[in-house]
């Protein structure tokens, strides 16, 4: 009897510690199937990453190739909306997009406004971005107009209702009309560290110390390239708690470190987070070059080139600020601005711009190398946003 028992156990035993070995077997098989399942995704994804990048380029050079010299230098710049000629001036120029200001809203409607942009699209050859500054709040065209109902707020305001959530439906909301209207850039998130109220652009920052203003630009940036809506961080390198440059010429007297510690903090953030665009500012940035403003100052766009390791597009402020119209004349900003390192220009000089430019490059003074650089950045955003 024991001994029947005892060979009983055994069994039971014997078979408990196949059925063991089996679910080890079978947990490895799953859980190698899983890892492969997994490696198989991953190189999927970057098969389709490659191919995504590979048709970019390739749609880029073919266009490119195409383009006369004329073409090229028009791709360059984002020009204010003309009061007269403004679809000869697109065939004319060959401009790179439009920036829509308040004129060019007043008293339309979004459908108005839609066909107007239509009009613009149907005049170029290449297509062109159309950009409208929209932060929200003291800076927002179409709230001003009341294209919009109700009003994009602003970033402070936002975050006081609702918090970080409210930001990224802030942005939902800006994508979804802006794709209605046929617009591709917001100009913005403001990337500016501001924590005082009297300062000229608190009002346009989230109001927060360099860590609250990265993970607002940052949040933004992620929103807005997953929404397709071009980005562009502004002012480099911080506007601080410097007056205002649109009404004069602006000096900024901060140490290189605490630039470093404090206002490229959220530029950096924004850069890692995949902004397309940085626009600089026209304030005189005596730590970095104490001779000339910083939009066409060549030692300023290294510092975001080579120390920031920005690869994007790099523009101007709008040229007519008096911070750099009462420095330098117009045609003269627009080839220093190009030279300094800019890839977009924003004006409404462009007429006697752009022949000034061809003619400095006939000259030798503006390479074409440098002029294919710039556009083939340019012309890659605009196939990355769906544009082209």
């Amino acid at each position: 009897m024991k001994k029947r028992i005892f060979m009983s156990v055994l069994m039971l035993s014997a078979i408990v510690t196949m059925a063991a070995c089996g679910g080890s077997d079978t947990q490895n098989s799953t859980g190698s199937d899983a890892k492969k399942t997994t490696e198989t995704s991953s190189k999927k994804e970057q098969t389709n990453n490659t191919d995504k990048k590979s048709s970019v380029e390739t749609k880029v050079d073919k266009l490119m190739e195409k383009m006369t010299l004329e073409e090229k230098v028009g791709q360059l710049f984002l020009a204010r909306v003309p009061e007269q000629n403004q679809i000869a001036d697109i065939e004319n120029y060959h401009l790179g997009g439009y920036l829509l200001f308040d004129r060019d809203m007043e008293g339309k409607g979004q459908s108005d406004l839609k066909q107007t942009i239509a009009s613009y699209q149907a005049a170029s050859k290449t297509p062109m971005f159309i950009a409208s500054d929209e932060e929200g709040g003291t800076v927002s065209r179409l709230s001003r107009n009341q294209i919009v109902t109700p009003a994009f707020a602003s970033p402070q305001a936002i975050y006081q209702k609702d918090g970080w959530d409210g930001i990224t439906k802030d942005i939902e909301r800006k994508a979804q009309i802006f794709k209605e209207l046929g617009i591709q850039l917001g100009m913005f998130p403001d990337a500016d560290v501001s924590t005082d109220p009297q300062s000229f652009i608190y009002d346009r920052t989230i109001g927060m110390d360099a860590e609250g203003t990265s993970k607002y630009v940052s949040l933004s940036v992620e929103e807005m390239k997953k929404q397709k809506v071009g980005s562009t961080l502004k002012h480099f390198p911080g506007y601080g708690n410097n007056r205002d440059s649109h009404v004069e010429i602006v000096t900024d007297d901060r140490p290189i470190d605490e630039l470093r510690k404090n206002d490229f903090v959220p530029f950096e953030a924004g850069i890692k987070a995949g902004a397309d665009s940085i626009m600089v500012s026209h304030n005189i940035i005596q730590a970095i070059d104490g001779n000339r403003p910083a939009s066409i100052s060549k030692p300023v766009h290294d510092t975001i080139r080579n120390e920031l390791g920005f690869k994007g597009v790099i523009m101007t402020d709008d040229m007519d600020m008096a911070g750099l119209a009462d420095f330098i004349s117009q045609d003269e900003a627009g080839l220093q601005a190009l030279q300094a390192g800019n890839d977009l220009v924003l004006s409404s000089s462009y007429s006697t711009q752009i022949p000034y430019i061809l003619n400095a490059i006939k000259k030798g003074e503006y390479s074409e190398q440098q002029l294919d650089q710039s556009l083939e950045r340019l012309l890659t955003w605009k196939a990355e946003l769906g544009v082209i």
